[in-house]
């Protein structure tokens, strides 16, 4: 379900699961993690750059899925991918067509450069599933913002839209062809014609530090919050809802 190969520097990741818009099934977590983890290992890789088959980057996670294979403990796949995404020391590059939900918007927080085209919709419905933010986005979003703006994102989790994101300095371009991806791979092909020690180098005073540790401890701190917030009957009844196609009620149960 995720595809990849590296050519001249540039590890190229493809999450294919078009038919579901790329929704994280439970196994896509450990995969990516390997992949993600392999390529930053990897002396011939000097940049990744990750995008979405079809129409979509990532619609999150894959519910029904998701539901039968729920997070339980702070080592469950999904926590160990934000992980990783937090500590890699290579270049990220993602190039986002369609939308990005939950995790597929998430996960681009961790990101060094995001590229959209002018279509894309980015989503965070974590308060609308009765759950919270996760991946450090309750501390890199009002980083980005300011505490009401992200508030106001994370709160109601409507779209926002590929010229709001990167208003609010989320993206960094917006791409007016059919697809990002062909800017981005630019974006990439331009990266490893630079002083390889000088990129990473440069990553690394923009992320690691203070701020890699909070990072890494805030997805800690979410993390047990989103798996308390799973199990409430509040979740239950969003998650359920969703798959119904109906209106959640959440009278009562918080």
């Amino acid at each position: 379900m995720i595809n990849h190969h590296l050519s001249d520097g540039i590890l190229k990741i493809l999450l294919n699961r078009p038919e579901k818009k790329n929704a994280f099934a439970n196994a896509m977590y450990s995969e990516l993690t390997q992949i993600l983890s392999d390529g930053d290992q990897n002396p011939e890789v000097k940049v990744m750059l990750i995008s979405g088959a079809g129409n979509a980057f990532s619609a999150g996670n894959d519910i029904a899925d998701f539901m039968q294979s729920p997070i339980t403990h702070k080592d469950a796949p999904p926590i160990n991918l934000l992980k990783v995404l937090a500590g890699l020391t290579k270049p990220l590059i993602a190039a986002v067509d369609g939308v990005a939900v939950g995790i597929g918007a998430t996960l681009l927080f961790h990101c060094d450069l995001v590229y959209a085209q002018k279509d894309a919709r980015f989503i965070f419905p974590f308060v609308s599933l009765g759950l919270v933010p996760e991946g450090a986005i309750s501390l890199l979003l009002p980083r980005l913002v300011g505490h009401q703006r992200a508030s106001e994102i994370l709160l109601f989790g409507e779209p926002m839209s590929a010229d709001d994101a990167q208003q609010i300095g989320f993206a960094n371009k917006v791409i007016t062809e059919p697809s990002a991806l062909p800017y981005a791979e630019l974006q990439a092909q331009k990266l490893t014609s630079l002083s390889f020690g000088s990129v990473l180098r440069t990553k690394s005073l923009l992320k690691d530090g203070a701020l890699k540790t909070a990072v890494l401890n805030q997805i800690d701190i979410e993390g047990k919050l989103f798996i308390d917030r799973l199990h409430s009957p509040a979740a239950k009844e969003a998650l359920t809802a969703f798959l119904e196609k109906r209106a959640p009620n959440f009278d009562g149960l918080d």
